[in-house]
């Protein structure tokens, strides 16, 4: 019969506990929103975070830079709890990928920034988009009107020209993923930036992309290892983990319960313990012959005449 002991209670107890375990999570907002910036603009970035005790932190990897800190290598940190960063004369050397960062291991969404000494920029969602939703794209010029004619392009193809400089993207879906880009006549054109669409809530960060600035180009640097390797090792992550092996030395220990009971038997006048099954099954059959044997018939009985 399987009896619960202390042991398994205890473990019982850690299953739960684990269940119920969750991770802070940072969402980096830009503003303005837009993944394009020209040089010399101001662009604020902040971690909105649900719990302000992680300690979240303002880092960037840039073609020349790799995981720099706001406010000790670049930028100026903006509240008590250094939750901000304001960049207020952007340069070219801005362009990279952007995020918050937990001492406590988690990461938010990663933002991809270019900044360009261009005359154009498309204005573009910074976040994924979601599928289904409508998307406006707008390329503008710095010092003119933003509602001059443009060409709009996805992955280096003409999609439309519009009169105003908007195009909208209605019900987006995964086939509206990729590079996008635009042209104003007598101006120029602007970089490309990557549009992620996503089928849910999510803070994953658009793929690595070579943006053209103006004759050259700058391909911005891939996602960074150790705040990877940090999500690898979240609270989360260990929580399966444990949870996973705390489940397979509850099963090895139930296979391997030893019987809590033994089985006795007497053989030969004797209390044996360790008896096997062969032997019980030998003893069983002695004993039912021994119940059926004939027994000796009595010898005649002669009754003599009485006289």
């Amino acid at each position: 019969m399987f009896t619960s002991n202390q042991p398994e209670c205890h473990f019982s107890l850690v299953l739960i506990s684990l269940l119920s375990c969750s991770t802070n999570q940072a969402r980096l907002t830009v503003s303005p929103s837009s993944s394009q910036i020209f040089k010399g603009d101001f662009v604020s970035l902040s971690c909105e975070e649900d719990d302000s005790s992680a300690g979240w932190t303002l880092r960037r990897n840039t073609s020349t830079q790799h995981r720099t800190q706001c406010g000790v290598e670049w930028g100026t940190t903006v509240g008590s709890a250094n939750c901000s960063c304001n960049i207020t004369n952007t340069y070219k050397s801005d362009s990279g990928v952007y995020w918050c960062e937990s001492r406590e291991g988690p990461i938010s969404n990663m933002v991809n920034l270019t900044v360009t000494g261009g005359s154009v920029i498309l204005q573009s969602p910074v976040l994924p988009v979601m599928e289904g939703d409508d998307v406006t794209l707008l390329c503008k010029t710095k010092t003119t009107p933003s509602n001059l004619p443009a060409a709009f392009y996805k992955d280096g193809s003409l999609i439309r020209k519009q009169p105003t400089g908007h195009m909208t993207i209605q019900h987006v879906s995964r086939s509206d993923e990729g590079l996008y880009k635009c042209d104003i006549s007598g101006h120029g054109e602007s970089p490309s930036s990557w549009i992620t669409v996503t089928g849910e809530h999510t803070t994953t960060p658009p793929p690595t992309s070579t943006s053209p600035l103006g004759s050259t180009s700058i391909t911005l640097p891939p996602s960074p290892s150790p705040p990877v390797l940090s999500v690898l090792s979240s609270v989360g992550s260990v929580c399966v983990v444990v949870l996973l092996v705390l489940l397979v030395l509850l099963v090895r220990r139930y296979v391997h319960r030893k019987p809590e009971g033994r089985v006795s038997i007497a053989v030969d006048s004797t209390v044996r313990t360790d008896v096997s099954y062969e032997e019980i099954i030998i003893v069983k059959e002695t004993e039912k012959k021994s119940k059926t044997r004939d027994f000796k018939p009595e010898p005649d009985v002669v009754y003599s005449s009485l006289k």
